[in-house]
């Protein structure tokens, strides 16, 4: 049987991380006849009931581990820290917030299984404000002048790879990371798939502009 492990950077998350775990277990529950299962929480130096909540949940599921760091490092560091200490044949990368449909990984599942190295989903920004879009795409724009990395407009950290990907991003070492130029840099076979815009389930969103 495979292993699946799920990264999950979170950072004052006390009003959705119970409501993001048991979305995760509904999916969980239809793969169980061909995966186990790790989450790799990251709280990344939350200041509210974050970590609390996470030792409350491992107490009824020991497939839950915990990284918890001394301060907010930012997303970057809590993703690499859950990608290097990941075990499974399948890793997926998705947000605690819910914007993140933990629905998608049946789907991103069953394009590894036919032969894919990496899911990668596309948001498609509906229903967001046009100046926050109108950043966005120049964003995309000023990053895809980079003839070695191509950026796929509006790709987003939530997406599958198998071992030999994370592997791959594990050996580069860069201290200032950024991921969606590392994860596009090292290559392999890639599916991109759209998935709908959502909004956070509860909470604050943690970025400026």
């Amino acid at each position: 049987m495979k292993t699946l492990s799920i990264v999950v950077p979170a950072y004052n998350e006390e009003e959705v991380i119970e409501l993001f775990y048991t979305k995760v277990k509904e999916v969980l529950n239809k793969i169980t006849e061909k995966y186990e299962y790790e989450i790799i929480f990251i709280d990344d130096g939350s200041t509210d009931n974050t970590l609390k909540i996470l030792k409350k949940l491992r107490e009824n599921d020991k497939n839950i581990n915990i990284i918890s760091f001394s301060r907010n490092f930012g997303k970057e560091a809590g993703m690499y820290a859950g990608l290097e200490n990941s075990s499974g044949d399948i890793v997926v990368i998705l947000d605690a917030d819910l914007q993140h449909d933990p629905e998608n990984i049946i789907k991103m599942i069953k394009y590894i299984e036919e032969g894919y190295d990496t899911v990668t989903t596309i948001r498609n920004r509906k229903g967001e404000s046009k100046i926050k879009a109108f950043f966005a795409n120049m964003f995309y724009k000023f990053m895809s002048g980079n003839k070695e990395t191509k950026l796929k407009k509006g790709s987003q950290d939530f997406r599958m790879m198998t071992r030999q990907v994370v592997d791959a991003i594990l050996e580069l070492k860069e201290y200032n990371r950024f991921s969606k130029g590392i994860f596009s840099w090292v290559g392999f076979k890639t599916k991109y798939i759209e998935v709908e815009n959502r909004k956070r389930a509860a909470g604050k969103t943690k970025w400026s502009l």
